[in-house]
């Protein structure tokens, strides 16, 4: 999973410091409330062709670390 997790990227000057997948602007949150809502991974990089089937896993890891109640810390 910490492989995943760099595929993650938290900085003040992107998206307000929001967690993003690397290289975009496309906000962790969203792609966990997608897959919330019923899309698949599939339908998401549809939507978003610059996504991979890793990111969207990234994304999915990233969140099961944050509901450990723990600071994630991101690999740099």
């Amino acid at each position: 999973m910490n492989t995943l997790l760099h595929r993650i990227s938290v900085d003040p000057a992107v998206c307000f410091g929001k967690p993003c997948i690397k290289g975009t602007r496309i906000w962790v949150s969203l792609i966990l409330d997608l897959l919330a809502g019923g899309m698949s991974a599939s339908q998401i990089m549809d939507e978003y062709p610059v996504l991979s089937d890793e990111d969207i896993r990234a994304a999915i890891a990233y969140g099961a670390e944050m509901s450990r109640e723990r600071f994630v810390i991101i690999p740099t």
